[in-house]
């Protein structure tokens, strides 16, 4: 997205909101590229192998917040920070049905030639996260937003204190606590 564009799209969801088609149309091609970038983001996270393709995690994310007709929504950022809720909401759910799964749970395939990699690497359990997450959250809402914001949404420290409408100095207190504490709690597990 270029420097000129968050006004442009600020502008384009508030009409969108108001019931504007139109500038849904308009829309799309601006917020596509930062999409794919959070999606690109979310991915790396992932474990080898994954299945779920990047543009599959877009789309499936574009649906969903298509549907999304009643939200007023006051800018760019605040429209990323719900994007990218909602890809880990996708991944979440997709990590979740996977282990439920009758043959082969959570194990990963791999070939022989990989073995080695994949048994030193060590990727992050999204389920672990979220569930720790959510627990963050019910905490202390505004550190587990934070999180979602900054990880998940790739947002700045400034972006972020925008959404949350809070400095950002509390942001990035917010954001220092919060990672120390679900670094302890995901490797409790």
């Amino acid at each position: 997205m270029n420097h000129a564009a968050p006004k442009s799209v600020t502008q384009l969801l508030v009409a969108w909101s108001d019931g504007d088609q139109a500038a849904l149309d308009q829309l799309v091609p601006l917020v596509n590229e930062e999409l794919r970038r959070l999606a690109r983001g979310f991915m790396r996270r992932e474990r080898p192998g994954h299945t779920l393709q990047t543009t599959a995690l877009v789309n499936e994310a574009y649906l969903r917040l298509v549907d999304q007709k009643h939200m007023h929504w006051q800018n760019r950022a605040h429209f990323l920070a719900i994007a990218a809720q909602l890809m880990r909401r996708i991944l979440v759910d997709y990590a979740r049905r996977r282990q439920y799964q009758k043959r082969g749970g959570g194990a990963v395939q791999v070939t022989l030639g990989h073995a080695e990699e994949v048994a030193n690497e060590r990727s992050p359990d999204l389920v672990a996260l979220d569930e720790a997450l959510t627990s963050l959250a019910e905490m202390d809402p505004r550190r587990g937003r934070v999180v979602e914001l900054r990880f998940f949404g790739g947002l700045s420290i400034e972006e972020t204190a925008e959404v949350l409408k809070v400095s950002p100095t509390t942001v990035e207190r917010d954001w220092t606590i919060a990672k120390a504490w679900l670094h302890k709690t995901v490797n409790r597990k």
